[in-house]
């Protein structure tokens, strides 16, 4: 794909990463299905729509407490409401539609990039935040690295994402490698921001015209959103721990049990052990979901990825110790769903491979619905284990050109449902997704 497709370059990796990644969608498998030329290209067009955000929110919606119906029209006037007071225009039109196959997911369509003048005084900030920016956040100030020299709150300012990592903290005008991301307002004196004795926190700069027009969530109907069954959770973090029973609170659901605890360690050795936290006797649950530490190279939007090749491959082996719990944990007649968002072959397909040599109890199921393409060639998977597997593969379907005009609007309506129930299913974050039957 031509490079002048991407308002923004491609995504930056460490020269032995981008090899390793290169040889992973330019494999043997792939090379005898489609010639170098096609498999070459849908590598280029992967590190190209990395960068950019996926032309479509989607939202989990709580129809345990509300219709679909009534959560769609109140979520329109709650965006409505936060738009308004974000650019001041009385013309606020907020397209919110029903996912076509999956009926408690709405979907917002993503505009731009929109034609924003960029102004004189610069404000730099992280890879992270920038990213964050992208998908409709403000500006938070820990996450600004420099300002101007005399920035005060009120002033309106551009907003820079460091590509490279080489912005110092404080820095006044930095000349490194950048990117736009859209315009803002100063919501704290520069000494604010880098001259306090305390943590500095909240909204540095308020967003009024990102270069992406993207719904921010923070606030907005939290307890009408990420519905969960029955679930016991597990993390190591304490923090995402706490998040979790945060969210369960706030949704008001009663049925989530959160531990912070290591899920490689999971599973009792004591049979006679009967409490309610981990660690779990064997064949203590129906279902199992594996959501798998992973190198996230499937994340959108990512400018950069830091890490080197050591880091990209270290998750392979905890993936399958992850695994070995899973299994263990899970009873005959059980369902394992194994998860991740990378686009690598070692996390995904080469690890279903090893699954079904290492557990024989295991089988591929079919998944519904089956939304995604089917798995990538590479992994010595037949063509039927293939086509049980969902790859989400934003390459196959992107073109920054289909999805924005060059004046920055939608080069299609974005009322329509047609054109935006069919980016649903494409231009979305890179992920992966198996399913697994115990016998």
């Amino acid at each position: 794909m031509p490079e002048e497709m991407s308002i923004f370059p491609r995504i930056a990796l460490k020269p032995e990463v981008h090899d390793y990644l290169r040889n992973v969608f330019i494999n043997k498998e792939v090379l005898a299905a489609v010639s170098q030329g096609e498999a070459e290209q849908r590598f280029q067009r992967l590190l190209s729509c990395l960068s950019h955000p996926p032309a479509l929110t989607c939202v989990r919606a709580s129809t345990h407490l509300a219709s679909l119906e009534e959560i769609q029209h109140r979520l329109g006037e709650e965006l409505k409401q936060q738009q308004k007071c974000d650019s001041q225009s009385e013309d606020i039109s907020v397209t919110i539609l029903p996912h076509p196959h999956i009926p408690d997911v709405l979907l917002l369509p993503v505009i731009g990039p929109r034609p924003v003048v960029q102004l004189t005084s610069e404000v730099i900030v992280g890879a992270q935040c920038g990213s964050a920016v992208l998908r409709g956040a403000h500006v938070f100030a820990p996450g600004i690295l420099a300002t101007p020299k005399f920035m005060k709150t009120g002033d309106a300012v551009s907003v820079f994402s460091d590509l490279e990592g080489k912005c110092t903290r404080g820095n006044k005008d930095f000349k490194g490698k950048k990117v736009f991301v859209g315009n803002g307002v100063a919501e704290m004196d520069r000494s604010n921001i880098f001259c306090s004795d305390e943590p500095v926190k909240g909204v540095g700069i308020r967003m009024v015209e990102p270069l992406y027009q993207s719904p921010s969530f923070d606030g907005v109907l939290p307890s009408l959103a990420f519905l969960q069954g029955e679930v016991v959770a597990l993390d190591k973090i304490r923090g995402k721990v706490e998040r979790i029973r945060q969210n369960a609170k706030a949704l008001h659901l009663d049925c989530i049990k959160a531990h912070c605890f290591n899920s490689i360690k999971a599973v009792c050795t004591d049979q006679a052990q009967d409490t309610e936290g981990p660690p779990f006797p064997p064949q203590s649950f129906d279902r199992v979901l594996l959501d798998a530490p992973c190198s996230g190279l499937g994340q959108r939007p990512s400018m950069v990825c830091t890490w080197n090749l050591k880091e990209i491959c270290s998750y392979q082996p905890l993936q399958r110790k992850l695994f070995h719990t899973a299994v263990r944990l899970l009873k005959r007649g059980g369902v394992l769903v194994y998860s991740t968002c990378t686009v690598t072959l070692s996390e995904n397909e080469e690890q279903v491979a090893w699954a079904l040599n290492t557990f024989p109890c295991l089988t591929l199921q079919p998944q519904e619905p089956h939304i995604g393409a089917e798995g990538m060639l590479g992994a010595g998977l037949s063509p039927e284990q293939l086509r049980l597997l969902q790859r989400f593969s934003p390459e196959l379907g992107w073109s920054a050109a289909e999805a924005r005009g060059e004046d920055g609007s939608p080069t299609e309506q974005p009322e329509s449902p047609t054109p935006l129930a069919h980016r649903a299913n494409k231009d979305t974050i890179g992920f992966f997704i198996a399913k697994f039957l115990k016998s």
